[in-house]
């Protein structure tokens, strides 16, 4: 059985990777496939599915500050969504319930609450696979979506802890000592060092947080969101992320297809599914309009809107706890995970030409702005300097340090991660906060005084995304970046990318010609 769910997994999404779908929808499609073959989930899948859940959101509260959640465009749009979709949606199925929409006729006032409940999440799996895969999660609008769904999250997790009747121990105070206890959690954080023990450390900290919310009968996927939190900060959180990337995405697999194992869907099931989704469209209007009411710019009102229109695999656990209570049918639980699914899909599909719809229509967008804009989404020029360097990471520091030391001041770096900028500019370099995939971002910068480009970026749609913004905005100069495969190499070259380095070639010929001059009279 491991091997068949396997296979099919492989097969599948390797078939949705090749129409450039994320492998994800191709997961989902392999548990419908089998559950049609005759087979059922058995415990490995199972096990997997709840392992890279409480992973992911252990590596969501990593990434993550608590200024992040506190936030007036975050926690007051997730509320006034959640409050007005009740409404809307509630008085909408209402309607369906008197169409006699098949599965709709018998439903209850009860029944069409926890559906509409179920349905207002927005998939914290799929935003943030999706915002990991496009490099987006330290982006204003990656930031925004995630800290709404860490809000919707919780929401679901009061939900959970109500409907399953379970109240927290006296013991769960004590919970409150790990705050004095922070120092020595960090010094043990510090001993672990960068090699296997670092991955173990990430899995003790997870799941043992988890166990120990579950003794205190508080649900254990909140705890592993919260610690998460507790460790951001850490100097050592983005090392511990990318040591669980990998395990996390091999854990989701069963995830995905434990949704496509949940039942067998008749005809009539699809077709209600099809009518919920067209509540999608409804989902992004509303987010679209909270969030430019809440005076954010128009693309990150779009991106953050559209990344959210989606159904949540949190729906689908409040409609499982609802079916077990007698609360919901279990035809109910197989509509919404087809419905979830369909969303997924949608999602992926239009998130993929999100940018450039925005380049083309900006000035629709634009036009519906605040004109008095939040103090994060206020651009400024931020040097003369002829070089700019996109992605400070190792190689984009890397590069800077190289080019500061042939002429000082001649470079200038550009990253979406706040926190990382204020660390090099304490270290005196000329580094700056920006999303150079933002059209309007290029379009405050004096582009004439730039000559050259670097996108030190490891992601090939993010570069083709820049170069694009930079080709739309007439950019004279020239641009390079970095390729990790040859085929990737060839991929930019094409799209118009002046010149394309090989990472790991490059590494090579710089390490040999170093250490030549070892031996070099």
């Amino acid at each position: 059985m491991d091997f068949i769910w396997i296979l099919f997994a492989f097969i599948c999404g390797l078939a949705a990777k090749s129409i450039t779908l994320p492998p994800s929808i191709g997961y989902l499609l392999a548990g419908f496939i089998l559950n049609f073959m005759g087979m059922q989930a058995d415990d490995t899948v199972l096990s997997l599915a709840n392992l890279g859940i409480t992973l992911m959101l252990f590596t969501i509260g990593l990434k993550l500050n608590i200024s992040d959640l506190i936030k007036r465009e975050v926690w007051l749009g997730s509320i006034t969504h959640a409050s007005v979709w009740m409404v809307l949606v509630l008085a909408l199925l209402k309607l369906f319930v008197l169409l006699s929409i098949p599965y709709m006729a018998d439903l209850t006032g009860q029944t069409i609450a926890l559906i509409v409940f179920a349905l207002s999440f927005s998939s914290t799996v799929c935003v943030v696979k999706l915002m990991e895969e496009h490099g987006e999660m330290k982006t204003r609008h990656g930031k925004l979506a995630i800290g709404i769904l860490v809000m919707q999250d919780i929401f679901a997790v009061i939900f959970l802890v109500l409907a399953t009747q379970k109240i927290p121990s006296i013991w769960a105070l004590a919970l409150l000592l790990a705050f004095p206890l922070k120092p020595l959690a960090n010094k043990l954080i510090d001993q672990v060092g960068h090699g296997e023990l670092l991955p173990l450390a990430g899995f003790f900290i997870t799941f043992g947080t988890y166990e120990l919310f579950e003794l205190v009968n508080i649900k254990g996927d909140l705890g592993a969101l919260l610690v998460g939190m507790y460790f951001a900060s850490h100097g050592k959180a983005t090392e511990i992320t990318k040591s669980l990337l990998s395990f996390k995405d091999l854990f989701l697999i069963g995830f995905f297809l434990s949704v496509g194992f949940a039942a067998l869907p008749s005809l009539d099931m699809i077709g209600t599914a099809l009518l919920l989704t067209l509540l999608i469209p409804l989902k992004f209007v509303m987010f679209f309009g909270l969030l430019i009411m809440l005076r954010l710019r128009g693309r990150t009102a779009f991106l953050g809107a559209l990344a959210l229109s989606n159904f949540s695999e949190f729906g689908l656990i409040v409609a499982a706890v609802s079916s077990k209570n007698g609360w919901l049918s279990n035809e109910w639980l197989v509509i919404l995970s087809i419905a979830v699914s369909i969303s997924f899909v949608i999602t992926n599909v239009l998130y993929n030409i999100a940018h450039e719809f925005y380049a083309r229509h900006r000035e629709v967008f634009t036009a519906l702005e605040n004109e008095k804009r939040l103090p994060e989404d206020i651009f400024i020029q931020p040097c003369d300097a002829p070089i700019c360097i996109i992605g400070m990471g190792r190689v984009g520091t890397g590069a800077y340090l190289a080019l500061d030391g042939e002429v000082r001041g001649q470079a200038w770096g550009l990253d979406t991660d706040k926190d990382k900028i204020r660390q090099l500019q304490r270290d005196g370099l000329q580094a700056y906060w920006g999303d150079a995939e933002d059209a309007d971002f290029w379009e405050r910068i004096k582009l004439d005084q730039i000559q050259l480009i670097l996108l030190a970026l490891p992601s090939v749609q993010d570069v083709k995304n820049i170069t694009y913004q930079l080709k739309h905005a007439e950019f004279n100069g020239k641009i390079a970046a970095i390729a990790r495969y040859s085929d990737e190499q060839e991929e930019l070259q094409t799209y118009g990318v002046d010149k394309v380095f090989n990472f790991y070639s490059e590494v090579g010929v710089g390490f040999a010609e170093e250490s030549k001059a070892l031996i070099t009279p």
